[in-house]
């Protein structure tokens, strides 16, 4: 149960610090948390977020721009929650939101490209 609550409570706080532009980096301004995976012994987290941009160069912008904000990012999480321990925190870009929105984008081409019921009477 602690393990949820922490993972919670460091995604709400790291999407405050991106939304409320904290870290000055312009690089992670489009970014969404998607979820946070901390270990047992809460010394790492694996944060998981996906970007509005859809090339590989924005993307690694993105995981560049975490990777240089990630002590003050840090620094902030631990004067935000009171933990024993903050944790390191490694950044992964997550594909699936990307992935979903192109199925559906195949969808609509498809339902475009077969009649209506009605038309096949």
């Amino acid at each position: 149960m602690r393990i949820e609550k922490v993972n919670s409570s460091i995604k709400r706080e790291l999407a405050n610090i991106i939304l409320l532009g904290e870290v000055r980096d312009p690089r992670i301004s489009f970014v969404t948390i998607i979820n946070v995976d901390v270990s047992k012994d809460l010394q790492h987290a694996r944060v998981r977020f996906s970007t509005l941009a859809d090339t590989p160069k924005e993307i690694n912008a993105a995981i560049a721009g975490f990777e240089s904000g990630r002590g003050y990012i840090r620094k902030l999480i631990s004067q935000r929650l009171a933990l024993r321990y903050t944790p390191e925190f490694q950044f992964i870009y997550d594909k699936g939101i990307k992935h979903a929105a192109d199925v559906d984008k195949v969808l609509e081409e498809i339902k475009k490209l077969k009649p209506a019921p009605e038309d096949q009477e």
